[in-house]
């Protein structure tokens, strides 16, 4: 395979540069050949590891905060089996999501690529997918690293969240859906879990505009009742007709807005397996079980490998839900208990790794699509994650705290154990990375953004392939990281950054979500400078005076913008406000369209 044949031609040529200078200065060679053998020949024997293609386990958590995890310096929240991955192998400490949002960072992560280059981005309104039954979502013509390791001979399996769409033109063209984007199997739930999908929860999707829907259908049904007593009253002259199409008007704004956002349960709450809807809408009460189960179940099936199982948490997105036992035992309440769960649910994973002698041939890795949800509250308890000692957190694409994630990668006897990595790193970096150890190749036909990262895994490398990252709030540039490997420096600069309200606190606290422009975002000129490396918070920012190289490193950066907008190309886009709006005859339905609704779960433990 590739990586153990770059690894063994290394090695290769480094003993034949030892025996070179042996001959060249009559030296004696024994002792160089021993030191060559103690130093060199475990790297080989790990080469020789990896000449096959391993099982890949991914463990994707939801809005999970990279100060929620002991790994990362939480002491209260027990993570033991997260924890253990760290122990096990290796821990990336500023490991970067391409984007703060679950849509177009997962779209990032599946296709190596900035969501920007596939239109899975902010353009109007909308920073994610909206409805299962809009037409938006990964576009058929990008590559999944999953849809690359089924044609290198694995058997792939998705488990958990999607949130990148399901039809395009009609109800069952399935376009979008994971089985069309290089998984073989499929059970989950296709949208995102919210508020909307527990009834004993506050709604939570679009609350704002479905305030102003109401309130306006209420002044129109007070006008209308204004004008019949009037009418009757003979204080206005106005004719029934006038006052019929302003019903008839009242009455069909009122059923465009409601027969979507009124059955949000049924039209975004499910769950699938493959193509087939197994609940409608789903009991979400039960859904953590039944992942775990059929995460477990797929490990059994296929442990003759290679397979690719990616479990895609619906922890710790809000509204939190968490089973029986695990409720009320954290030290964090309610989020807390989530958290544990979720650690719970990968543990038992490991174990049957552990217990079909899968554990030293599986790359096992966790992460998080983003930065914790600092403002997600609930009457006074605190829904969302920490992010430790970095500044903002979901939705705020700039400072750290909504970008920079848990990184832990184990395989065991061929990745070192124990180790730290401080380098920068991208979740896009899993694309090329799986695709190498599969023994495929790249795409050549598009740009891809993410590098591999054996070699710095293993230690090969020192530094990472990445010089210059760069950071979009929807579609637009709001920061740029330049890695200066020479120096060690890591520079950031801030063209646009939210306003925070309460000021100081970190998050938008009154509208839920910062946004990416407007009113609530401020510009820079010239840029804010920060040096990662030196004041990785970001609290106080460079200046002429305080940093020689100001000038120098502002210059630098705007040159690569520049050249990286020269990379980018039009393409359609996926979250425009027409892609977004909710189609009928694009919803999933189990039954007939609009009586959508079934549990074939409770059928099937009936049946048996």
């Amino acid at each position: 395979m590739r990586a153990g044949s770059l690894l063994a031609g290394f090695m290769t040529w480094q003993l034949l540069k030892v025996v070179m200078a042996c001959l060249a200065h009559s030296w004696t060679c024994s002792g160089l050949l021993l030191i060559w053998h103690l130093l060199l020949m475990p790297a080989i024997a790990k080469a020789t590891l990896v000449s096959y293609k391993p099982n890949i386990v991914i463990f994707l958590a939801d809005d999970l905060g990279i100060g929620d995890v002991g790994s990362y310096g939480n002491d209260t929240i027990r993570t033991p089996n997260i924890d253990r991955l760290a122990k096990e192998g290796v821990k990336l400490t500023q490991h970067i999501s391409a984007a703060p949002l679950c849509s177009p960072s997962r779209a990032a992560f599946l296709t190596g690529r900035y969501p920007i280059r596939s239109g899975t981005d902010q353009t109007d309104v909308f920073r994610v997918l909206q409805w299962l039954g809009s037409s938006g979502g990964l576009p058929a013509n990008e590559t999944t690293f999953a849809k690359i390791l089924q044609k290198q001979g694995y058997t792939t399996g998705l488990i958990g969240k999607w949130h990148q769409g399901v039809n395009c033109k009609y109800r069952n063209d399935h376009c979008h859906h994971p089985l069309n984007h290089g998984f073989d199997y499929y059970y989950g739930m296709p949208f995102s879990l919210m508020g909307d999908c527990r009834v004993t929860d506050p709604p939570e999707m679009n609350m704002p505009l479905r305030i102003k829907l109401w309130c306006y259908t209420q002044i129109i049904a007070l006008a209308v009742f204004t004008l019949i007593a009037a009418k009757l009253a003979h204080l206005v002259f106005i004719s029934w007709k006038f006052i019929f199409l302003l019903t008839l008007f009242g009455s069909l704004f009122f059923i465009s807005w409601f027969s979507s956002y009124g059955f949000i349960r049924y039209w975004n709450c499910i769950m699938m397996r493959n193509y087939e809807i197994t609940e409608q809408p789903m009991k979400v009460e039960r859904t953590a079980p039944l992942m775990l189960k059929e995460a477990m179940s797929f490990v059994e099936r296929n442990k003759e490998g290679p397979f690719l199982l990616f479990v895609s948490f619906l922890h710790v997105h809000t509204s939190l839900v968490t089973t029986e036992k695990f409720t009320g035992k954290s030290k964090h309440g309610l989020y807390g208990d989530n958290v544990e769960e979720m650690d719970f649910m990968i543990g038992r994973i490991l174990d049957v790794l552990d217990n079909n002698n899968l554990t030293n041939s599986t790359l096992v890795y966790f992460t998080s699509d983003n930065g914790g949800h600092l403002e997600a509250q609930e009457r006074n308890a605190r829904w969302g994650g920490w992010n430790g000692i970095y500044k903002g957190g979901k939705a705020i694409a700039g400072w750290e705290g909504g970008i920079r994630v848990p990184g832990l990668f184990r395989w065991m006897g061929v990745l070192p154990e124990h180790k730290v990595i401080d380098e920068p790193t991208s979740l896009m970096d899993v694309f090329p990375t799986l695709v190498n150890l599969a023994g495929g190749t790249v795409p050549q036909d598009r740009i891809i953004d993410g590098r591999d990262l054996m070699p710095l895994l293993q230690g090969l490398v020192q530094h990472s392939e990445h010089e210059f990252m760069f950071h979009y709030c929807g579609i637009l540039l709001h920061a740029v990281r330049w890695h200066q490997k020479d120096s060690g420096n890591v520079w950031k600069a801030h063209y646009v950054t939210p306003i925070f309200q309460p000021k100081g606190s970190g998050g938008c606290y009154d509208i839920r979500f910062c946004p990416c422009s407007g009113e609530r975002v401020e510009h820079h000129n010239p840029a804010l400078l920060f040096d990662l490396s030196r004041d990785p918070s970001e609290e106080v920012p460079l200046s002429p005076e305080t940093e020689p190289l100001f000038h120098m490193v502002l210059k630098k950066i705007e040159k690569v913008v520049e050249e990286h907008r020269t990379t980018l190309t039009p393409v359609p886009q996926q979250l425009s406000f027409y892609n977004s709006l909710w189609n009928p005859w694009l919803q999933p339905c189990c039954g007939t369209f609009p009586f959508c609704g079934c549990d074939k779960e409770k059928e099937k433990r009936e049946h048996f």
